[in-house]
């Protein structure tokens, strides 16, 4: 006869045998009867002993079919000798059904009569412990997480499988020991702090971290994120810790590598100087990734040039551009900033140059330095492992980047070299576009100096210092300009101008304009009449390129003989006039007319008479205006930094300093002017009628004339030249007729008429009775012109003072001339 089947959850063998405290307790003899009940039992079914005691045990089962699997079960353990275990609902005193967990084990008696000992408990709260028992199993079978458990010595009582895993010892090893005894790579100070916080106030520790090695992997330094709580029993008393241990190593180098490429996002990439961008990366990779970082890039980079695509030749020469240090001063560097520094083929910094590929180092050898100086800082220093990264962008290796260690003990590896990568690329592009740039200012900053004047010659009528500084390089070349003109009559124009925006296109427009102003001068035109030919010019070229913006110019025109300056501005800050006492008064009245670009606006003049010795100051709003500083505030400063009489030198060397900024964005061009006036006796001016019989007197009054300044060397080519402008006035032209000398660096010969008629240059033929003066004037004269006012035109023709430096003509045209 077989097993007879047992209630569900019932038997051992079925691995549902039910473990807990089984308080509750009764003993049943070979019949089945109650012969011991136990408070617990009375508590868990309601009967009092009297009541249930020698009243069968089946009787307390709910229902029939329990009653007979009991029965049948306890028949046939009986024989076997065998207990059992099982879940059955019994009758509570009160009348409804608890299910109750059974461990039935036999007694035998002296006779071999076998008894049996009953250990009940609520079945919710044998499950309930079941629970728990395998949540804890589970922890310390299958958790992935390290857990231990000390005793309040902080002496090991138990540990998981992965705890014993990472230690690499046999559990017998580890109990009874503490956590520095079994993993002395692992900085046990704070998790003990906790343990021990935890064990003396009840309150748990969450989240620590914990760094270190461990004994099974001492290459690979590790961070745990660890808690630690209390372990009580049930009379509250301590019976020790545990403590968990979650291995954060990956993610908190995901986010210390975001973190630092985050940084790096922010804080490079700001500027456009070379070396300035190199100096971004190694100041973002310390103390993030390395001790001491050192950036050296090729010459030709830190110029601007652009380097050859792929690799670089053998004897390279790179230039000091970045470093930085925990250490103060960075005295582990070999070369500072500035310097060029040279490496020999095998050091790392050359391979790594001619490889294109990265370089890791995780154990310097300072013995297999060729370079005693670096094997001396090695040994010094104590730098034990390095990484040198190529600075490569658009193909093309610019230099190379050194991240070193000797502070930090832990050696680079593969994780840090990437991230090395990952900053070296970020860095290169910006090293890159600052060199681009570099170049262009370069470019800009060469083409707009080509177009300035390199000096300014002596003239008669002023005497002029100057200065230009473009501005920074982030800001790029600017279109700012100066110019001091010679014209007829020893009179001087005055100029500064500038171009609306910056770089290679602003110098461009600056050169065209400063071209089209001293065309324009040559015609000798009034300033307003220059600015309007200036104003239809911009207006073309906005016209052809949208990417040009317009300008301001300031044109004026100072006359020695007479001491008038005529002014003229278009969209530009007034000149200041420093009298010879050394008071400052801004020419504000001068019309300030629109910029030019606008097109079909009017520009106006306005004179003004200047003492002799007075200081006229030109200048463009980069020198006035900066950020934080409005154009009062500036025009103030400069009439402070005017003031006084001084040579135009220190002049113009303290206007500079007192207002130009270091970190200017805008260029600054000024030009400083002391008038003079040409003494009464070197300017002779003679009214005469118009009669061809005049023309023989002017002969005569140009001789006395030069015979009183002792240029007679000078009468033959001066009577030619007057007697032919003089001729053409009375034949061409109205009256009045007025001849004027000026003694100057030159000798000056003007004739005035009242026509407005232009004369022309040619040729004669051999049969023409006419059409040769002003043929002969401009063989006799170095320069020769015209210029026109509203009432009339003035002809004049200049010669140098010695007659060895005129331009001469031929014999044969000299001879057949009659005076």
């Amino acid at each position: 006869m077989g097993e007879p089947t047992a209630p569900r959850g019932l038997g051992a063998e079925s691995g549902g045998a039910l473990r807990g405290p089984y308080n509750a307790t009764a003993f049943v003899d070979g019949q089945g009867t109650i012969s011991l009940w136990s408070p617990e039992a009375e508590s868990l079914l309601g009967h009092r002993a009297g009541d249930v005691c020698g009243t069968r045990a089946v009787d307390l089962l709910l229902t029939p079919a329990d009653r007979e699997a009991a029965l049948t079960a306890g028949r046939w353990r009986d024989g076997a000798g065998q207990g059992w275990d099982g879940v059955l609902a019994m009758r509570h005193r009160d009348g409804h059904a608890v299910r109750v967990a059974l461990r039935v084990r036999p007694v035998l008696g002296g006779q071999g009569q076998a008894s049996w000992l009953v250990s009940a408990a609520d079945v919710r709260q044998v499950e309930q412990l079941e629970f728990d028992q395998a949540v804890l199993e589970a922890l310390f079978e299958r958790a992935p997480i390290s857990i231990t458990v000390v005793d309040t010595d902080l002496r090991f009582r138990a540990l998981n499988a992965v705890a014993l895993r990472d230690l690499g010892l046999p559990i017998e090893q580890v109990i009874g020991r503490r956590n520095h005894e079994v993993a002395p790579g692992i900085d046990f100070q704070v998790a003990e702090e906790c343990l021990r916080r935890a064990r003396d106030t009840g309150e748990p520790v969450i989240d620590f971290p914990v760094r270190g090695r461990l004994p099974t992997d001492p290459e690979r330094e590790g961070l745990w994120s660890s808690s630690s709580f209390r372990l009580t029993d049930s009379a509250g008393r301590v019976l020790g810790m545990c403590q968990t241990f979650l291995d954060v190593t990956e993610g908190y180098r995901a986010t210390r590598r975001l973190e630092l490429l985050t940084e790096a996002g922010a804080r490079m990439g700001g500027t456009l100087d070379v070396v300035r961008a190199a100096q971004e990366l190694a100041d973002v990779a310390v103390p993030g990734l390395a001790d001491v970082v050192t950036v050296d890039l090729l010459e030709g980079t830190v110029r601007g040039e652009e380097p050859a695509p792929g690799p670089v030749g053998e004897h390279v020469l790179f230039r000091r551009s970045g470093i930085r240090s925990r250490r103060e001063g960075a005295p582990e560097a070999v070369y500072a900033v500035g310097e060029t520094a040279v490496f020999h083929p095998g050091a790392p910094q050359a391979r790594c140059l001619h490889s294109g590929r990265s370089i890791l180092t995780k154990r310097v050898d300072a013995d297999t330095e060729s370079d005693p100086r670096v094997a001396e800082k090695i040994h010094k220093y104590h730098t034990h492992s390095q990484i040198v990264v190529p600075l490569q962008a658009r193909g093309i290796t610019l230099g190379v980047a050194v991240f070193t260690r000797s502070l930090d003990p832990q050696p680079y590896d593969e994780w840090d070299l990437s991230l090395a990568e990952d900053l070296c690329l970020r860095a290169a592009v910006c090293v890159d576009n600052a060199r681009r740039y570099t170049r262009e200012h370069t470019t800009a900053l060469a083409l707009q100096r080509s177009l300035l004047p390199h000096d300014l010659p002596g003239y008669p009528a002023v005497e002029t210092a100057y200065r230009y500084l473009p501005a920074v390089a982030h800001a790029g070349a600017g279109g700012d300009w100066f110019d001091v003109l010679q014209l007829s009559g020893a009179r001087v124009a005055l100029l500064v101008g500038d171009v609306t925006g910056h770089g290679l296109h602003a110098a461009a427009v600056m050169g065209r304009l400063r071209t089209a102003v001293h065309t324009l001068a040559e015609l000798d035109l009034d300033p307003d009449e220059v600015l309007t030919h200036l104003d239809d010019l911009v207006v073309r070229l906005t016209e052809e390129d949208p990417d040009c913006q317009g300008a301001s110019c300031l044109y004026a025109v100072y006359d020695p003989a007479s001491g008038m300056c005529t002014f003229a501005r278009a969209g530009h800050p007034p000149p200041a006039l420093v009298r010879p006492e050394g008071a400052v008064e801004f020419l504000d009245a001068t019309p300030p007319g629109p910029p030019l670009g606008l097109g079909g606006q009017p520009f106006e003049t306005a004179e003004y008479r200047l003492p002799p010795g007075s200081v006229l100051a030109l200048y463009t709003d980069g020198l006035i205006q900066a950020p934080g500083r409005d154009v009062d505030e500036g025009l103030d400063r400069l009439a402070r930094a005017l003031a006084g009489p001084r040579p135009l030198e220190q002049l113009a060397e303290e206007v500079m300093s007192t207002l130009v900024r270091q970190r200017r964005s805008d260029d600054v061009a000024l030009l400083l002017a002391r008038t003079r006036v040409l003494a009464a006796d070197r300017v002779a001016t003679f009214e005469l009628p118009v009669d061809p019989a005049m023309v023989a007197q002017a002969r005569a009054l140009t001789t006395r004339q030069l015979a009183k300044w002792g240029l007679e060397p000078l009468v033959f080519t001066t009577e030619l030249i007057v007697s032919e402008l003089v001729t053409n006035a009375i034949r061409h032209a109205r009256g009045p007729i007025v001849l004027r000398l000026i003694h100057s660096q030159v000798l000056i010969c003007e004739v005035y008429d009242g026509s407005l008629s232009a004369p022309h240059l040619r040729r004669a033929r051999t049969t023409d009775e006419g059409g040769r003066g002003l043929f002969l004037i401009a063989q006799l004269a170095s320069r020769w012109g015209s210029r026109y006012t509203r009432d009339g035109k003035t002809i004049w023709a200049e010669q140098p003072l010695s007659p060895t430096d005129a331009p001469g003509m031929p014999m044969n045209e000299a001879a057949g001339i009659s005076v």
